[in-house]
Order: C-alpha cells, then sequence, then structure tokens
C-alpha cells in the first residue's frame, strides 16, 4: 500500500462501500465506470477477500483516453444556434458529470474516520451523478445521425478540461477542505449557471436543445441535494473542530486558492441546498460581477 493511502478502518458496512467506490473509482471506462456507481454498492465475500488495494495509485481516477483535456482557456466555444454546438455544450456538461462520478466516489472512498452514514451519502450522489452522465450520453449520441446512420457525436468527441478535478488534489489530505471547496464551491456553481444555460436553449427552441432544458432540470434538482450534502458535512465537521463556518471558508478558499465566485447567484437554490442568509451576503460582497 502507498504510504499517503488510508486504512479503510471503518464498519463492516462502510469497510465494503469504501472498497466498492475505491474499486469504480479506479476503473478507467466511462461507461463501466457509469454502471459501478450505478450498481448497489456492495461486494460479494469473494470480492472482498480477493480485493487489495494497489501497490501504488496515482490521485487520478481511471479515466478514458478520450476526451482530449486541455487548460479550460484553449476548449473552444461554439454558439449552441448551431447543431455542433449545442452537441459541443452537452458534451461539457457530460465531462463535468463524469467528473462528478469520480468526485463522489473518491469522497466515499478516501477520508478515514467519519460516520457511516458520510459513506452512504457519497455513494448515492455517485448513483446520482452517473444517471446524469448516462442522460447527457444517450442525448449527445441521439442528437444527429452520421452519414453511417449511427451517432455523429459520442462521449470523448470534444476536447474537454479537467478544472473540476483539480481542487480534488489539492484537498486530499482534509476532509473539511474538500467538503468546503469541491461540492459547496464548485458543484454549487452549477446551481448558478444552469438556469443560465437552460435560458439559452430555451431561446434556440429546437427539439434537441428543449430535450436538453428537461435533463438539466433533473441534474439541477439532484444538484441542490448534493451540494446540501457538502453543506451539511461541512458544518458537521466545522462544529467537530469548533471552527465557525463562514470565517473558515473564507480562510480555506484563500489557502487553496479557489476560483472567484461571480454573480448572479441562483439564490433560491443555493437556500434550498442549506446556505444560510448571511452566508449568501458574504458570498454576495466578495464575489466577482457576472462576465
Amino acid at each position: 500500500m502507498a504510504d499517503n493511502l488510508p486504512m479503510l478502518n471503518s464498519t463492516p458496512a462502510s469497510a465494503t462501500l469504501r472498497q466498492w467506490a475505491l474499486k469504480a473509482f479506479l476503473e478507467p471506462d466511462a461507461w463501466k465506470k457509469s454502471a459501478r456507481a450505478l450498481a448497489e454498492p456492495e461486494l460479494t465475500a469473494d470480492e472482498l477477500a480477493a480485493f487489495e488495494l494497489p501497490a501504488r495509485l496515482a490521485f487520478a481516477p481511471g479515466r478514458p483516453l478520450r476526451p482530449a483535456l486541455t487548460s479550460p482557456a484553449r476548449v473552444p466555444r461554439r454558439s449552441p444556434a448551431t447543431l455542433e454546438g449545442r452537441a459541443a455544450l452537452v458534451h461539457a456538461i457530460c465531462h463535468i458529470e463524469f467528473n462528478a462520478i469520480n468526485l463522489a466516489l473518491d469522497a466515499a472512498w478516501r477520508f478515514d474516520g467519519m460516520p457511516d452514514h458520510f459513506y452512504a451519502d457519497w455513494a448515492q450522489v455517485a448513483r446520482e451523478e452517473a444517471q446524469h452522465f448516462t442522460l447527457l450520453r444517450k442525448h449527445l449520441r441521439g442528437m444527429s445521425a452520421g452519414p453511417d446512420g449511427g451517432p455523429r457525436w459520442d462521449y470523448g468527441d470534444f476536447p474537454a478540461h479537467d478544472g473540476l478535478w483539480e481542487m480534488c488534489g489539492k484537498t486530499a489530505d482534509d476532509v473539511l477542505a474538500r467538503m468546503a471547496l469541491v461540492p459547496r464551491t464548485l458543484e454549487a456553481r452549477g446551481l448558478d449557471a444552469t438556469p443560465q444555460i437552460q435560458a439559452k436553449l430555451r431561446q434556440v427552441g429546437t427539439p434537441d436543445s428543449l430535450a436538453a432544458v428537461a435533463i438539466l432540470d433533473i441534474i439541477l434538482r439532484d444538484e441542490v441535494g448534493h451540494v446540501a450534502i457538502g453543506n451539511h458535512w461541512y458544518r458537521y465537521l466545522c462544529n467537530q473542530r469548533q471552527l465557525d463556518p463562514v470565517a473558515t471558508y473564507a480562510e480555506l478558499a484563500q489557502r487553496y486558492r479557489a476560483p472567484p465566485l461571480r454573480r448572479p447567484f441562483n439564490v433560491e437554490a443555493r437556500l434550498r441546498a442549506g446556505f444560510t442568509p448571511v452566508e449568501m451576503q458574504v458570498l454576495a460582497a466578495v464575489a466577482d460581477p457576472a462576465s
């Protein structure tokens, strides 16, 4: 076992769940990973007996060779007014959901010493992220037939960036920082961005764009719950360490160089996800205006 990896010292139920999560985390095939995440979080007795942590585990999760990864600034921007532009947009969201599967699986296996419900929560998040990924991938494949009658586009066909995953590497050693800066920062940005994306797709008004709006309705509904889980465990850890949640968040955001917050906020969704009115006032005071 690599020296920097935690022992899976949990109750039997949580140990099983965490080994299940790690097995799915390491799976490089996107379709198999999503299928594992959608399956019940359990292993057979034989699988448990045979399961061992690898001798060396890089921090990055298992992932396919495509899409090609580049910096966020180098990902081409395409207009959603064109079919290819909408396909690129759906692909970008599909990639976010693929990363979100890994984010949830990583939270479920990496951090030792948390209550059983912590691991169950993140296993459920992984399952819902896999559902989102599957919906978007099917939609992308069905947007237009290619010359041979098959799908013109699939996941992996457009370049993507890895910005969502980078913060996981920074916060791998502290579950408090992870809860503060991934679910309740990066994923909470999705609560703000999704209605704006939906508005653009509604304006286009084609059958495929309106179908994408419906999928985003499902994703937005579930993501409120995911951010709420992050908020719950962030406050649990702050209480456990006798820290003030508002002041601690500002300190962690500065220490780990979290991306700047941008307005406008989806205040209604953020309040449903567990942000307090006081937190929203503080976030609004430090956020950059919409770009």
